[in-house]
């Protein structure tokens, strides 16, 4: 397979998380609506989804490690194609809710496989560039999904949502089983097994350096967990504008974001990883002050509201593919566990920010600026100490197989 199509498969793997987050969001209050119940109680059936997806995010890891990344993989969109077509289906919130929970349980197989997948087959600078590449074709998802959801539900109804949603995981599926190729042999396997697996879990999680990265990664979505958390609210309360024009949010922020995957992708090999962590962070820190400073000043309102996040986007892409690579390079042999435990924290903490903290923000852009702006500090700072101190042989600390098993 040449690495073009490589890219743009497990770039769409790594869509079916957003996808189904950003095209549903447009269909909230309406799905709200038809059951009869409040806006906070619909946003359980996105809450429910992230804690199902960062719970299973542990697993695809480790388990492709033992049995190979393609059956794995294969496995868990089969399902999800299956619990998307249930979802459109349902007949009141708590079915709703229980599609949703397993969707999100198997969303999440691709973008952690994904990026075991791509330690698997390049190093160095060249996995940061392939890494950026997926980021550039993986935004197109959050920028058009919103608007494509919005158009469904004013034009077939909410349910059209999940169907669009399961004929596009339908067709990938389709293409990964005719094109994408086992990338981990077997005599590089782990055998599957409970309590090896539990402590190799605990051996990563018990190293500071990796989990401080992997936390520093996490909080610099803390920016987009906001906006897409509080999108409904932001959109139609705060901009005043209708359930079609989400793309006044989510272009500017998807855009921000490929350019700064485009460019991340360009420099791989003309600057040291540090450098573009380092500008990436700047970046950051000064699109976060200013769009704090425009909420506090000035009444939210397009285009100014969506012109420091947009830049702040830009900063975060340009800095998290060299701070990916470099955390999961602390684990070279078991690639696909920190994958896991990678996405683990982000998916944690997108379901703690869209359950608690985002009710908590509607209403006000001057609190959600400052949410933003919070996340990037508590980057910085775990980003600083994380990589202060190197770790010391971590890949030696893992059990290949269970040895009570031989007594």
């Amino acid at each position: 397979m040449n690495n073009r199509l490589l890219i743009f498969i497990l770039a769409a793997l790594s869509m079916l998380g957003a996808l189904s987050i950003d095209a549903y969001l447009p269909a909230l209050l309406t799905i709200a609506g038809v059951f009869s119940v409040t806006p906070a109680a619909a946003q359980q059936t996105l809450t429910v989804y992230l804690i199902a997806f960062a719970f299973m995010t542990l697993f695809y890891g480790t388990l492709s490690d033992s049995f190979g990344r393609r059956p794995v993989l294969l496995l868990s969109m089969l399902l999800y194609v299956l619990s998307s077509i249930g979802a459109g289906l349902s007949t009141s919130l708590g079915m709703l809710i229980l599609f949703r929970f397993f969707q999100g349980a198997t969303a999440g197989a691709g973008s952690v496989i994904g990026r075991a997948i791509v330690g698997d087959l390049f190093t160095g600078a060249e996995a940061q560039r392939v890494m950026s590449y997926i980021s550039v074709v993986f935004g197109l998802a959050p920028a058009i999904a919103p608007v494509l959801g919005g158009w469904l539900l004013a034009s077939f109804g909410w349910r059209s949502i999940f169907g669009f949603i399961a004929a596009f995981s339908g067709l990938l599926l389709l293409l990964c089983a005719r094109a994408l190729r086992e990338s981990l042999p077997p005599e590089k396997r782990h055998p599957f097994r409970f309590r090896p697996v539990l402590l190799n879990y605990l051996h990563v999680g018990s190293c500071a350096t990796f989990m401080l990265q992997g936390l520093s990664i996490a909080f610099t979505f803390w920016g987009i967990i906001m906006y897409v958390g509080s999108a409904p609210a932001f959109v139609i309360n705060i901009l005043h504008l209708r359930e079609t024009d989400y793309g006044w949010l989510f272009i500017p922020l998807i855009g921000g974001m490929t350019a700064g995957s485009w460019v991340a992708a360009r420099c791989s090999h003309r600057f040291r990883a540090s450098t573009m962590i380092g500008t990436g962070f700047a970046i950051m820190f000064v699109a976060a002050a200013a769009n704090l400073a425009y909420a506090l000043l000035v009444p939210a309102a397009i285009p100014w509201a969506i012109v420091g996040p947009m830049f702040y986007c830009f900063g975060m892409a340009l800095a998290t593919p060299a701070m990916t690579v470099r955390a999961l390079e602390i684990f070279p042999r078991h690639r696909g566990l920190a994958a896991s435990l990678q996405g683990f924290l982000f998916m944690a903490l997108f379901a703690f920010g869209s359950g608690a903290v985002c009710p908590l923000l509607f209403g006000s852009a001057a609190k959600l600026a400052a949410c933003v702006a919070m996340g990037v500090v508590l980057s910085a700072i775990c980003w600083r100490a994380g990589t202060s101190v190197p770790p010391a042989h971590a890949d030696e600390g893992f059990i290949e197989e269970d040895r009570s098993l031989e007594h």
